[in-house]
């Protein structure tokens, strides 16, 4: 059984950058879809970017274009997001999701698998 472990995240200041990791374990990611997802209490979990398996292509949300990066390296089964010039909307507990297929999805509902989250506090 796949396990998801996201890793990373914490508190920064307005205009900071954080990295975050997800590490998948339990068998190879090199074939999955997978998507970082976003949730602040009381408000629907929302989608934030999402990358194919082989890296070749990539989804933002409209919100984070410019400012997000995600990528991912195979060999170590991690997916990153890199996230620069934070601002405090971008304070949530952030999810990365699994689906065993090709087509990228920003859909939640589409991911089956989900680690525990790590939560990013941005500070004005």
């Amino acid at each position: 059984q796949v396990q998801l472990v996201e890793s990373g995240g914490g508190l920064v200041q307005a205009g900071g950058a954080l990295r975050l990791s997800c590490a998948a374990s339990g068998r190879t990611f090199s074939t999955s879809t997978v998507g970082w997802f976003r949730q602040v209490p009381g408000k629907e979990r929302e989608f934030v970017a999402a990358i194919s398996w082989s890296g070749g292509s990539t989804y933002y949300a409209e919100s984070v274009k410019g400012r997000f990066t995600i990528s991912r390296d195979n060999a170590k089964n991690t997916v990153y997001l890199q996230m620069n010039s934070l601002n405090p909307e971008d304070t949530a507990v952030y999810y990365c999701a699994e689906k065993i297929s090709s087509r990228v999805s920003v859909n939640q509902y589409e991911y089956p698998y989900w680690g525990q989250g790590t939560q990013v506090t941005v500070s004005s």
